[in-house]
């Protein structure tokens, strides 16, 4: 009945796009008045539009045909290049604040430029996020001369700009282009700066985000951390590894009859499908043994237990060439999306350092995090997130869930031709490698392009060596270079190219084809492994048939392949042996290919769930984020007023200092610990009041009369500066002291929540008591900042200009000695260096003396005998 119905009605996308078209059309009436106009025209009519939004005139809706239909008429000018209806529609779409879902090929950078030039009308910013610096350089230069056209200005941020003030120039520009890294990370790093002048990112506007699907949904699980040194040293990883490769690998028996647990043979099972290794109770006695420890889980040996688990991990579950490859004595992350080295990232939590001592390179210190974030959290900062992508529809309901971003799929300009084939499923991947070069041979020989995807960086190099056996001319890409990506992407439809490239290497990059190529079918795209995502697939599939060109694409898979082995139905293996598949022969139906679907779904469904706990984890640090860093921006203010939040400091720190001595509200006066309170002042302040000074009726009037004499103590010893030297003493020292406690609470949030887990088998829900624990470490993290930078500003020791000028002297009198000293040091040093490059000899007794006194050495020097010729040698 439903079908029935969407098929007269259409389905809610359809019904969106019909009142989108409606709208679109309105925009095209306009098209024949603005076409008359001259440039300058273009750009006072623009100018006018944007004078009334920033007048409060009118708002952006108001505006939307005419600065629409003014972006069309000046991109025809100056870039050659018209918007097509269906532009129009996702320009709306992603102005909306919603997700343009469009087709690779429908010019989906051209779309941008709509609500870019919309939205920079209000001045606050546009941000448009790309995946990498390559693509952002390229579109921020392609489209400039569009942009300055309406006088608008366009920054591009990139990681090779080091200076703070010239990014923030850029970030101060109309509409900025950069990459999701390039702003998170300004982001962290612009709440750890100690001048506000630093500050290089403005108010959070509105922000278009390039192949969100990528950004928000695949590299989502992945927080972005700033990490620096711990003091919190481990040296037990080579020892771990050690014993983790002595221990055996055994399997999970599931039972026989409902009323028998599953139990584990050997010292570990592999979890392959959570990525998890289980110690079994023979493996941690094995390894108590080894360690030489009774309790392997007992708190002093807690980190000797983690190293261990993630030494397994290590070794059976990571792989090399596959999750990591190692290149000049380092591990390097492949990003499992992109097939990409990820330089510069470390896998945290002592996985990295376990990677490092399993493959005997140098294991890089332990650190610890400064500043994160993940890109759920800092995207939705944002007053508005638009995105868009060629695949977005398998993931709808995470982004309506997490972001609350509606996707609307957009149709085509053009109807695609591409043809997509069933899958081909062989009992091994030998099988299927050869398969595939066959194909590619065949196609090869006929000069039709081919784009071979592979899951892996091994898989690439195993098709790449099989490949160059029989002798046919291809390139690989891996991935590592953007630019250069870029440009062997281009050329991959050319007559007779075959490109071996991870699945979503180049993305961004359109591959156009000539008439010639057309003509033999167009670009063919041979997956080699389907993805645990089917819209990785679905990338991979687009890059053929942009536009209503010919192509086709199809799948070779084995059951050997990961997704088959761990995820999918024995139905398939079933089938295979039912219909007696021979050596190198495949299936192909569709119902094979909807099991792998199934399957791929499945893998989806937990990533999606992993995605949501990540984030249900990180939303608990955010909120306490969120007060730190606004907090942190007050005390940067130079407007802030500091001496109230310090006149509340000093009352609370009083009330605690108070609490600690017992002295409470209601307490008989003469019953007060005066002996105590003295005590403390002078220990944590270094204080000296005596007992009179205290004396009080009650709790009130202790409480003030402390308070004050607090105050009077310290703005006596603060009145030797100056009120705004005073004000930047506070200023930096209460930021020094929020950073310090940040960063050893953000250790113990680590901490924490890698053991969190355990509180599960206690019958608790580990969310609910890591959002106790936290809590409460919150609450003691805000109390200790306001306690410390009292205490803090009570006992440092300001001098006066003449004692501080005195000292200065002395220390640049202590300078000068000891570069003098330093001077002679360097001297007699060359000396000896002299003396000791000189050939060592025994000089003659009648050969002139080398004192130059013309005497024969042996009336001269050598009187006292050959050991003083020797010395006079040297």
């Amino acid at each position: 009945m439903l079908n029935v119905f969407a098929m007269i009605f259409g389905n809610k996308n359809d019904r969106e796009v019909k009142k989108y078209k409606k709208r679109a059309n309105a925009i095209t009436a306009l098209e024949s008045k603005y076409e008359k106009l001259t440039d300058e025209e273009l750009q006072s009519s623009f100018e006018a539009l944007k004078q009334s939004v920033l007048n409060q005139e009118k708002k952006l809706d108001d505006v939307l045909y005419d600065s629409f239909a003014l972006t069309r008429e000046a991109s025809k000018r100056v870039l050659g290049m018209r918007h097509h209806d269906v532009q129009l529609i996702g320009g709306m779409v992603l102005h909306e604040g919603r997700i343009a879902e469009m087709k690779t090929g429908e010019g989906k950078t051209l779309v941008a430029t709509l609500p870019v030039i919309l939205n920079a009308m209000t001045g606050k910013g546009v941000h448009v996020v790309t995946v990498n610096d390559y693509l952002a350089q390229r579109d921020a230069t392609e489209l400039q001369a569009l942009y300055n056209f309406f006088g608008l200005s366009v920054g591009i941020i990139l990681g090779e700009i080091k200076d703070e003030m010239e990014r923030k120039e850029q970030y101060n520009c109309d509409i900025t282009y950069g990459t999701n890294n390039e702003f998170a990370f300004d982001y962290l790093r612009s709440n750890m700066t100690l001048d506000i002048e630093e500050k290089v990112q403005r108010d959070y506007n509105f922000v278009i985000v390039d192949e969100v699907d990528s950004i928000l949904i695949d590299e989502a699980r992945t927080p972005l951390i700033i990490s620096g040194p711990t003091n919190h040293k481990n040296a037990n990883y080579v020892r771990a590894n050690e014993i983790a490769i002595q221990l055996e690998k055994g399997e999970l028996i599931e039972p026989k009859s409902a009323d028998q647990k599953p139990y584990s043979t050997g010292d570990f099972t592999v979890d392959e499908k959570n990525k998890t290794v289980l110690i079994t109770e023979q493996g941690i006695a094995k390894a108590e043994q080894l360690f030489e420890v009774d309790n392997l889980y007992s708190l002093e040996n807690a980190m000797l237990s983690h190293n261990l688990d993630q030494a397994l991990k290590a070794n059976y579950i990571f792989e090399k060439d596959v999750d990591y490859v190692v290149k000049d004595n380092e591990v390097i992350i492949v990003d499992e999306f992109t097939g990409r080295l990820s330089e510069g990232r470390r896998f945290s939590d002592g996985l990295h350092q376990a990677l490092e001592a399993k493959e005997g390179v140098a294991i890089q210190e332990e650190s610890q995090t400064l500043a994160d974030v993940t890109f759920q959290n800092y995207f939705r900062m944002y007053d508005k997130l638009a995105g868009m992508t060629g695949t977005a529809q398998t993931e709808a309901t995470e982004f309506a869930e997490i972001y609350r971003l509606d996707v609307v799929s957009i149709p085509t300009n053009v109807p695609v031709q591409r043809l997509d084939k069933n899958d081909l499923i062989y009992k091994s991947e030998r099988e299927k490698f050869n398969a595939v070069c066959a194909k590619i041979k065949e196609l090869n020989q006929k000069g039709q392009p081919v784009l071979v995807g592979t899951a892996s960086i091994e898989k690439s190099e195993l098709l790449h060596s099989l490949l160059t056996k029989e002798k046919i001319p291809h390139t690989v890409l891996n991935a590592k270079q953007h630019e250069k990506e870029g440009k062997i992407i281009e050329k991959a439809g050319e007559k007779g190219a075959v490109t071996i490239a991870t699945n979503m290497a180049g993305r961004g990059v359109d591959i156009k084809l000539n008439q010639e190529t057309l003509d033999l079918g167009g670009l063919a795209i041979i997956g080699t492994e389907r993805h645990e995502s089917r819209r990785i697939d679905n990338q991979l599939r687009g890059r053929s048939g942009r536009q209503g060109d010919k192509g086709e694409s199809q799948f070779y898979l084995s059951l050997e392949d990961n997704l088959l082995r761990i995820f999918g139905s024995d139905k398939i293996r079933n089938i295979m042996e039912r219909l007696g598949i021979e050596e190198g022969e495949h299936i192909e139906s569709k119902m094979v290919t909807r099991a792998v679907e199934n399957a791929q779904k499945k893998v989806e469904s937990m990533h999606f769930e992993s995605r949501k706990h990540l984030l249900e984890y990180d939303d608990v640090a955010n909120e306490q984020r969120k007060v730190i860093y606004n907090f942190r921006n007050d005390l940067l203010n130079p407007e802030f007023d500091i001496d109230s939040k310090l006149e509340e400091n000093r009352r609370e720190y009083v009330q605690n200092l108070l609490n600690e001595c017992e002295i409470i509200n209601g307490m008989p006066s003469e019953d007060y610990n005066y002996e105590l309170l003295i005590a403390k002042l002078q220990e944590q302040l270094n204080l000296i009041v005596e007992q009179k000074d205290l004396q009080a009726s009650n709790y009130e009037e202790l409480e003030d009369t402390l308070t004050n004499i607090l105050k009077e103590v310290y703005e006596n010893k603060m009145s030797m500066a100056a009120p705004e030297q005073k004000h930047e003493i506070e200023r930096i020292l209460y930021l020094q002291i929020l950073d310090n406690a940040w960063r050893e609470h953000l250790y113990s949030m680590d901490t924490l929540k890698t053991g969190i887990g355990l509180r599960g088998y206690n019958q608790k829900d580990p969310l609910v008591e890591y959002k106790k624990e936290s809590y409460n470490m919150f609450i003691e993290l805000i109390n200790s900042i306001k306690n410390e930078i009292i205490k803090i500003l009570f006992t440092i020791q300001l001098q006066s200009q003449e004692d501080a000028q005195k000292e200065q002297e002395a220390l640049e009198k202590m300078k000068a000695e000891m570069e003098e000293a330093n001077e002679n040091l360097q001297t007699n040093f060359q000396e000896i260096d002299d003396s000791i490059s000189k050939k060592e000899k025994r000089i003659s007794r009648n050969e002139p003396c080398p004192c130059g006194s013309g005497k024969k050495y042996k009336n001269c020097c050598g009187k006292s005998g050959p050991k003083r010729g020797l010395v006079a040698g040297n």
